[in-house]
């Protein structure tokens, strides 16, 4: 693949099963350690001294002190190790006509970069096309429940980008997402450019939302998928909101076209502006809901207003070009959850209990951490335990 060598192939394939996105302490002692020592010493075969400790917990700029941040981490990944399998996961890509891109690849996105620390382990991308030039991609955001008039404004907006150049990334949800990419894939037809990315919450072999198959596996055809997340995995609500740090980077422009106020399109925007690139959001009317997130933006000085393809295209100037002292957006509280209890929200059933053994390993947690986090997902009245184990709390 692209002559990278085939021990760091196989060695991000399996760290990007074995760590979650963002994963900092994981993300850190790749950083430290290489990816190749990395997974050797995330899965026992290779033990971290003192000094790696103390190096993994300065790049995360944290003092030296009783709390071992990568002893915790090598406790937390052990239920996954089990579960490692790069070769099949790489073999499972090759039947797909997909390919793994590794920051070593010579075709990995560049504006990933400006990510730093958060940047993922590797790409998992499914489509001829390669990666386009991020001063020409914008991402069209919003709203799953769009209304008729976001649908049009999303069209119009997508199609006059792709006939000027542009490539639409979006998450390939239902509503806004879809739309723009049905808009760049029924305008994109030169050969010098893809119409579309589409990054996905889970693996790229696995079509979700099901609604959406049809589209996704055009845009497979015409465009690109990708995923931070090897073959097989699950979309979840944390890789949701990770994958939006990803659509981003990887655009000039991030535009906001219908979002209610607590939408998961204004995280995207809040990518977006942390990381200096323009955030643009279309006004809507003041009586719909759909547009209240806009109006946020707009009213926050988060974003400038933008009604088409042109003034959109103006945004896409040199990245970093926004001011570092532009307020940033609202950031999202997903109801005062942790990460590691969102993750464990994510693993439990809704039926069938589970056991806190089988929790670890689908939330990548330790078993210590399980338990402490059920404690607290049941006072919050999220979980719930029964005779066959536990489960999500029935009212929710």
């Amino acid at each position: 693949m692209s002559g990278v060598p085939e021990e760091i192939l196989l060695s991000r394939a399996a760290l990007s099963r074995l760590f979650e996105p963002s994963d900092a302490v994981g993300l850190a002692l790749t950083a430290v350690a290489g990816a190749v020592d990395a997974l050797r010493i995330a899965t026992g075969s290779l033990k971290a001294g003192a000094q790696l400790h103390q190096e993994v917990a300065g790049c995360l700029d944290m003092d030296a002190g009783p709390r071992d941040v990568l002893a915790e981490a090598l406790e937390r990944w052990t239920p996954r190790r089990k579960d490692l399998a790069p070769e099949r996961d790489l073999a499972t890509m090759g039947r797909l006509r997909g390919r793994l891109v590794v920051p070593e690849s010579p075709d990995w996105p560049e504006a990933l970069g400006d990510l730093q620390l958060a940047a993922p382990l590797c790409l998992w991308v499914r489509g001829p096309g390669q990666f386009p030039t991020p001063k020409r991609v914008v991402a069209l955001v919003g709203s799953r429940d769009s209304t008729n008039y976001g649908n049009a404004v999303t069209a119009d907006l997508a199609a006059g980008l792709v006939g000027r150049g542009f490539t639409i990334v979006s998450g390939g949800a239902y509503g806004i997402d879809a739309q723009a990419h049905r808009a760049a894939l029924a305008v994109g037809r030169s050969p010098e450019s893809i119409p579309t990315v589409a990054v996905m919450a889970g693996g790229v072999d696995r079509y979700y939302p099901a609604g959406n198959e049809e589209l996704l596996r055009a845009i497979a055809g015409q465009g690109i998928l990708i995923s931070e997340v090897p073959p097989g995995s699950s979309p979840t609500r944390w890789r949701f909101l990770q994958r939006n740090r990803l659509i981003a980077a990887l655009s000039a422009v991030t535009v906001v076209v219908e979002a209610r106020w607590r939408s998961g399109a204004l995280n995207t925007a809040h990518h977006a502006a942390g990381l200096g690139r323009p955030v643009g959001a279309v006004p809507g009317s003041v009586h719909s809901a759909n547009s209240a997130g806009c109006h946020r933006l707009l009213r926050d000085g988060s974003a400038v207003c933008v009604t088409d393809a042109t003034e959109i295209a103006e945004l896409a100037g040199p990245i970093g070009s926004v001011s570092e002292a532009e307020p940033a957006v609202p950031t999202l509280d997903h109801d005062g959850l942790t990460v590691q209890d969102i993750l464990l929200l994510d693993a439990l059933p809704v039926r069938a209990g589970s056991t806190v053994d089988k929790l670890a390993s689908v939330a990548g947690l330790s078993a210590r951490e399980v338990i402490t986090g059920l404690s607290r997902l049941e006072i919050e009245g999220l979980a719930a335990r029964a005779n066959d184990g536990w489960h999500r709390s029935k009212k929710h």
